[in-house]
């Protein structure tokens, strides 16, 4: 044997070989993950979002929506989609143009609990108030020709559906509003337009749904 030996290469523990493949497998199942959330990201579904304003009581067609597709991943159920669209459906609260249509905004129109009726504001309402907006109607009682009552809420709770101003009567405007109010303040609403009180509309802290 000669002095100087020829050193030799020491055999590779198992183990490390092992902690390398594991390092490999966990690189691999890191990118797969991202790659699953970032596939799950980008798969959309079809859903209806409100083409116009859409007010409580309002019967919803194909003209009121749009289909759009949209990334909602676990709630998707929450909101209308195109198959579920059907004839009697009727909006149960506002839906603001460009909004997905959620189907608890939605209701069959036998168990509607609203209605609307046209009624004419003795002065003008302000130029915030339209389709949408949630106004009070306040009434003043007919004492005699050119006097009336303290005013008092009629409605407490009403939906404009449209306005159409009257800015022709000499000292002030008017204007005719068709709302969507209660069923329950129906009679005593059609009881003060017969009995000619001056009705106003005011729009409520959060004038639209």
């Amino acid at each position: 044997m000669t002095a100087i030996e020829t050193a030799r290469p020491r055999p590779r523990a198992f183990w490390g070989d092992a902690r390398f493949i594991l390092g490999i497998l966990l690189v691999v199942a890191s990118v797969a993950g991202v790659w699953f959330v970032v596939a799950a990201a980008r798969q959309t579904a079809p859903a209806f979002a409100a083409s116009r304003t859409i007010v409580p009581g309002q019967a919803i067609s194909s003209d009121d929506v749009r289909v759009v597709e949209v990334a909602l991943g676990q709630v998707g159920e929450a909101y209308l989609s195109p198959d579920a669209l059907a004839d009697g459906l009727v909006a149960t609260r506002t839906i603001e143009s460009g909004e997905l249509v959620p189907r608890t905004a939605v209701g069959d129109a036998a168990g509607l609990r609203t209605t609307s009726l046209v009624l004419r504001s003795a002065v003008d309402v302000p130029a915030s108030v339209g389709a949408g907006s949630v106004v009070e109607v306040w009434a003043a009682p007919l004492l005699e020709r050119g006097r009336y009552d303290a005013p008092r809420i009629l409605v407490a709770d009403a939906t404009v559906v449209s306005v159409t101003r009257d800015d022709s009567m000499i000292g002030g405007g008017s204007a005719a509003l068709e709302v969507v109010i209660p069923r329950a303040d129906v009679a005593a609403a059609l009881a003060a337009m017969a009995d000619e009180s001056a009705l106003s509309v005011i729009p409520t802290s959060g004038a639209t749904r």
